[in-house]
């Protein structure tokens, strides 16, 4: 992305929220506000047991949009706080928002979130990178309902395999967190939140997509209460994808099969709750997606046909209570699953299946209003069956503690947690976060933390390339940002980041004259992140825009596949029974390990139209100026694409 188009895009920025302002300036005088604090509301969740009905609104009529409360959030502190009373920076996508982007699956959503960067091998089911804040794509933790999906062996979580035909909302966390999640919480958190039932009777939904590259979609859910009383809730959803798509891999840089690469997609969830009275509820939960992804291989030959057979997926069952007036409490047990297959010509490769199998128990205690104690235990074992190597069970005992508190018009949050690990030891994490409030709508807030990332199974044990006696990533960052948070005209938030990184892993050239997996890295991440989500009126907008210089501190180059600058710009509005919108993505120009990839700028747009109270149509085109670009070195994207979907939902 070149300077006038970085130019461009703040002007855009500014002048649209000069135009909103002005239209809401009468609204804005007559608003007053409420703002949940620490240890006012209700505990209704914590970050790995809320569901995705009770870390919603603050109020309960989503219809009213003219002065809208802030949303409740329960990732950046493991409980629930408003929007704008999060220190860490957090992006909230509820569902509204997820239907409104352009994306079908969860790596393409959250390109719209601030500091977030995502790098493709093709098209849809092909492998996905997630980059936050110049973090490596091991070194943000991706959770599904609270249960950690990432691969052992690779570090990585499957983010293109997550279809939003599932997802309720998305939480997004930037900078260290490990000290409320461990490993891989240094560039930030994603946590996904499946449907969820609520207290009404059954309403069943179903659509079904038709687009470019022969794309099919279909998708069926059903969720409501089973009782009068909306005691029990369940929810039941289910949806098919298929696509022809392109070849993956430019045939005339590469010998790879020309033929397209596509994929096959399944997936479902379910939840059940029930509340048993005011205070206690239990309930269980399922995700599970697979697919069958045709991808090229520039190391084999022309005519190999490669496939790649994968499955995430978690399972849980969670119990909330109060112990007393002021105890609140919740303990889960859980498996998450990330399982790989590689074919080739029909014939098996290599085979990763992970097994993540978690226990966290977390309490909550009120010491008085506005002041609330965090402490909890979490234990993971984490497997890895191979065919290429075999590895022992690791085993991770964690304890934690929190405090979150006001005073005044001060805020603040202290978070530490102990990892002790079964292979290598122990590590510490820290999190120290400070906000001054002007007014009920400007703040000042600065944060401290450090982080960890545990090596990984390959890392470790691989055949001649790990080592053993790895110790841990360690990362260390402060940040500095001002937010201004006026109830009917969202949060906009300006943030300076520093990071720095030691005893990264590298494969270096060792003395048996093989690379091998070494603690010989350093890295130092600066930047600002700019960012302005709003629900105005009839009109949803939203708006991101991160500077940053990520440097390998050993080499002084730019680390690999990250660009300086880069943006996203959405906005959708509503008028009468139609609903249009469009995003507009841009990336700076980068390097892929020594080749530069050029900068470039894609718009999407998108309409609905409500034909009756249950029908609707809706249609997206994909790349509207059929954008000729890459985002990793010879891997081809989707160019022009239209799509047209038509849905029934039960009044």
């Amino acid at each position: 992305m070149r300077t006038p188009i970085a130019v461009a895009a703040l002007l855009a920025f500014a002048n649209l929220s000069y135009a909103v302002s002005a239209q809401l300036d009468q609204i804005i005088e007559n608003d007053h506000g409420t703002r949940p604090s620490a240890g006012s509301g209700a505990d209704i969740g914590t970050a790995t047991g809320a569901t995705a009905a009770e870390a919603g609104h603050a109020s309960g009529n989503d219809d009213v949009r003219r002065i809208p409360l802030a949303p409740i959030v329960v990732t950046a502190a493991r409980g629930p706080q408003a929007l704008p009373d999060a220190l860490p920076q957090t992006t909230l996508f509820e569902r509204r928002d997820i239907e409104d982007s352009s994306a079908t699956d969860l790596a393409g959503l959250l390109q719209f979130a601030p500091g977030v960067q995502i790098t493709r091998n093709g098209g849809p089911g092909q492998t996905a990178g997630l980059f936050m804040r110049g973090a490596s794509i091991a070194q943000t933790l991706v959770m599904i309902d609270g249960v950690r999906v990432d691969s052992a062996s690779l570090g990585a979580t499957q983010i293109a395999q997550i279809p939003l035909d599932q997802v309720e909302r998305v939480e997004v966390v930037n900078g260290n967190v490990s000290a409320l999640y461990g490993s891989s919480a240094i560039g930030g958190v994603v946590q996904v939140f499946t449907r969820d039932g609520g207290d009404h009777a059954p309403r069943f939904t179903l659509d079904g997509e038709y687009g470019s590259y022969h794309t099919q979609r279909q998708h069926v859910g059903v969720n409501g209460a089973l009782d009068a009383a909306g005691a029990t809730t369940f929810s039941v959803d289910a949806s098919r994808l298929k696509t022809d798509g392109f070849c993956a891999i430019d045939p005339n840089r590469a010998t790879v099969n020309p033929n397209p690469n596509g994929t096959f997609n399944e997936s479902v969830s379910a939840s059940l709750k029930h509340r048993f009275n005011a205070h206690w509820d239990a309930g269980i939960r399922y995700f599970q997606t697979f697919s069958r992804t045709r991808f090229d291989n520039p190391f084999g030959m022309q005519t190999d046909l490669n496939d790649e057979r994968d499955r995430v997926g978690q399972v849980s069952v969670f119990v909330n209570g109060k112990l007393t007036d002021r105890w609140s409490t919740h303990l889960s047990v859980a498996q998450g699953t990330d399982r790989s297959q590689i074919l080739t010509n029909g014939e098996q490769t290599s085979r990763y299946d992970t097994t993540n199998d978690q226990l966290d128990w977390q309490n909550d205690y009120a010491i008085a209003n506005g002041h609330k104690l965090l402490f909890g235990h979490q234990y993971v074992n984490q497997g890895l069956d191979a065919s290429e190597f075999t590895t022992p069970a690791r085993r991770v005992n964690s304890g934690y503690v929190g405090y979150n508190g006001e005073l005044g018009r001060s805020e603040v949050q202290l978070n530490a947690r102990r990892d002790q690990y079964s292979d290598f030891g122990g590590a510490n994490s820290y999190f120290v976060g400070y906000g001054y409030r002007f007014t009920d709508r400007w703040k000042a807030i600065i944060n401290y933390s450090d982080a960890f990332r545990a090596p990984t199974f390959n890392d470790l044990y691989f055949p001649f390339l790990g080592d053993s006696h790895l110790q841990p990533e360690r990362a260390h960052s402060i940040e500095a940002a001002l937010q201004y948070a006026p109830p009917a005209l969202g949060v906009t938030r300006i943030t300076a980041f520093q990071t720095r990184y030691r005893n990264l892993i590298q494969y270096a050239l060792a003395g048996s004259g093989l690379y091998v997996a070494q603690n010989v890295g350093r890295a130092k991440v600066q930047g600002i992140e700019a960012s302005w989500s709003a629900h105005a009126g009839s009109t949803d907008v939203r708006a991101s825009f991160t500077f940053q210089n990520p440097v390998d501190a050993v080499s002084s180059q730019d680390l690999t596949r990250r660009p300086r600058h880069f943006a996203a710009v959405s906005a959708n509005r509503g008028f009468g029974g139609w609903r249009v919108g469009g995003q507009w993505l841009l990336a700076g120009s980068r390097n892929d390990n020594g080749q530069p990839l050029g900068g470039y700028g894609v718009v999407n747009l998108s309409a609905r139209c409500n034909i009756t109270q249950s029908w609707y149509v809706a249609a997206r085109v994909e790349n509207l100026f059929n954008k000729d670009y890459e985002t990793l070195y010879t891997y081809n994207t989707p160019r022009r694409g239209a799509y047209l979907t038509l849905g029934w939902q039960q009044p």
